[in-house]
């Protein structure tokens, strides 16, 4: 837990919970916190049965010490290095996905040696490779359109562009090849960002989502084909946003959510009557 990434505290706060849930199961649980050198851990990972990677953002979940860990034969939760190392490119999974024909919003790449925008406004403007809303803005200015691309390249060395669409976020959770109840958040700025994802009492949620029966059958559906599509594995959160007529716009998949006591995987699997320990043991059961 802990990592170099910008998300390096939520990925403590997952770590803490996951022990803890462990520890109440019975499981002998040593935790492993590191900033840059995980490859020192080698021989103790090596000697766990299994490695419960609570790293967000950055070496965790882009697909690098997955590698590692499948090429020195450690088990380790969730999703291998090809998905995601694709998932959390956020432009090569939106156009993975409008390839497997689902809509996702209009958006474009901006790299150190080309930042001119050729979007209109509004847009939102963020790293092409973070989570957690890490260096977003929603530009509806012309005039705010420079601060908010250095803002985001303080992050990443790419950055995306995507067209902004103010209406219902829903986010679906995939758990042993099942999907969740949908949950709507409500946040109390005016978009989902860090404040609202982690602060008590900063966002409402409805769980299930207040829509149609027909449009969450249907959600749940492609995000399973996604999910299944993009090669993850055990669990994983999709993000999407809907508009006044129903229509839904494909985000992103995260293929290591928060496990936080605010997150969004738990709040989820909650409403099946599936408690956090036992959303912990699920994850560990599942990926041995």
């Amino acid at each position: 837990m802990g990592g170099p990434s910008s998300e390096h505290n939520v990925s403590k706060k997952t770590g803490i919970g996951v022990a803890s849930a462990c520890r109440s199961i019975g499981y002998n649980v040593e935790e492993f916190f590191f900033t840059n050198n995980y490859k020192k851990l080698l021989r103790d990972l090596k000697n766990s049965d299994i490695v419960f990677n609570a790293l967000h953002g950055g070496i965790g979940e882009n697909g690098e010490i997955q590698k590692w860990m499948g090429e020195n034969d450690i088990k380790f939760t969730g999703s291998g290095s090809k998905a995601s190392k694709l998932c959390m490119d956020k432009s090569a999974s939106k156009k993975f996905v409008q390839e497997q024909g689902l809509k996702t919003l209009a958006w474009q790449i901006l790299s150190q040696k080309d930042k001119s925008p050729k979007m209109d406004v509004p847009f939102v403007v963020k790293p092409n490779d973070q989570g957690s809303t890490l260096g977003l803005t929603i530009v509806k200015s012309k005039d705010d359109i420079e601060s908010a691309i250095q803002k985001a390249f303080k992050f990443s060395s790419t950055v995306i562009l995507e067209k902004y669409l103010r209406g219902k976020e829903l986010t679906v959770t995939i758990l042993g090849g099942k999907a969740y109840p949908i949950v709507e958040i409500i946040p109390a700025n005016e978009y989902y960002d860090y404040e609202c994802k982690y602060m008590p009492g900063m966002s409402d949620y409805l769980c299930p989502a207040q829509i149609s029966d027909e449009i969450k059958n249907q959600i749940q559906f492609d995000t399973k084909n996604i999910f299944n599509s993009m090669g993850c594995e055990v669990y994983a959160r999709a993000d999407y946003i809907m508009n006044k007529f129903g229509e839904y716009y494909f985000l992103e998949m995260n293929t290591l959510p928060g496990l936080t006591s605010t997150s969004l995987v738990p709040m989820a699997v909650s409403s099946a009557g599936i408690s956090y320990t036992e959303l912990i043991k699920k994850i560990i059961e599942t990926s041995l």
